[in-house]
Parts: structure tokens; C-alpha cells; sequence
């Protein structure tokens, strides 16, 4: 018999890096879901991955407590700003994009690794192939403030 599905819940997580502090603990607890054994599965499946890369997780808990995860790769604005190498700023010590995008650039990218970026999020996108991939993320860059050269 098919499992009963009870919902589903979005967390972005650090790869490699999932425990049971907040935030993760106390969201997949109040769902009934074993906290320990989800942080497990998840830094296993995660340990190719760049550590500390988010990844947003889709999880699906069913009423016998079990649970599946579907990861996705890291969005596309962790790795442009990567490419582009911002420094961190602000309070949360993040990098940052443009203030006012098309009206100031912040950082410039090559179309090669534009590229790169488009072939790594291809999984995610709903591209039918690798230049329409490199539009949605040219779109990305372009309200980032980030401009991409020949």
C-alpha cells in the first residue's frame, strides 16, 4: 500500500552542514520527522557538493514519520556572485548584488562562465538546451548588477 503523504516543506540548507539548530531542528520537529536521522541522509547526499553551498531541499513527510528529499543545485545567484568574486558586506557579512541594477554593474562575468553556470543549473532549469539555459541566467545577472562579457 502507498505511503499516506502529509505535506511538504522548502528548507535551503548549507551542504555538508545540516544539524538540529535552528533552523532546521525545530521545523522538520514540529512535523513529526526524525531530526537526526534527516541530517544524516542529508550531509551524505550533499558530501560531493561544495561545502557550505545552499541548497534548497523540497521535503515530502508521509504519516508513518518517513521522509523523502529531492536537492537542488545551488540558485543561480550563489554561483554568480561566486564567478563574479564579490566580497562579503553588510550585517549578515553576505556578498550583494547591484542597489540600482541597469542603472550601475558591480562586477563583470565571462560568457564562458556564464556557461559553467548555466550547464550546472540545467537540472533545475526548464531549458531545452544550454543557450536558452545561458538566457535565464544572463537574466539573473543582469537584475544582479552583474554585466557579462564577450
Amino acid at each position: 500500500m502507498a505511503k499516506k503523504l502529509i505535506g511538504k516543506m522548502k528548507l535551503q540548507i548549507k551542504a555538508g552542514q545540516a544539524n538540529p539548530s535552528p533552523p532546521v531542528g525545530p521545523a522538520l520537529g514540529q512535523r513529526g520527522i526524525n531530526i537526526m536521522e534527516f541530517c544524516k541522509a542529508f550531509n551524505a547526499k550533499t558530501q560531493e557538493m561544495e561545502p557550505g553551498s545552499p541548497c534548497p531541499t523540497v521535503i515530502s513527510y508521509y504519516q508513518d514519520k518517513s521522509f523523502t528529499m529531492d536537492i537542488k543545485t545551488p540558485p543561480a545567484s550563489y554561483y554568480l556572485k561566486k564567478a563574479a568574486g564579490l566580497k562579503p558586506v553588510g550585517k549578515r557579512n553576505r556578498p550583494k548584488g547591484a542597489v540600482l541594477p541597469g542603472r550601475e554593474t558591480v562586477a563583470t562575468i565571462t560568457s564562458k562562465q556564464l556557461r559553467e553556470i548555466a550547464e550546472a543549473k540545467m537540472v533545475d532549469l526548464s531549458a531545452n538546451d544550454v543557450e536558452a539555459a545561458m538566457q535565464i541566467i544572463l537574466g539573473s545577472a543582469r537584475s544582479m548588477g552583474i554585466e557579462v562579457k564577450g
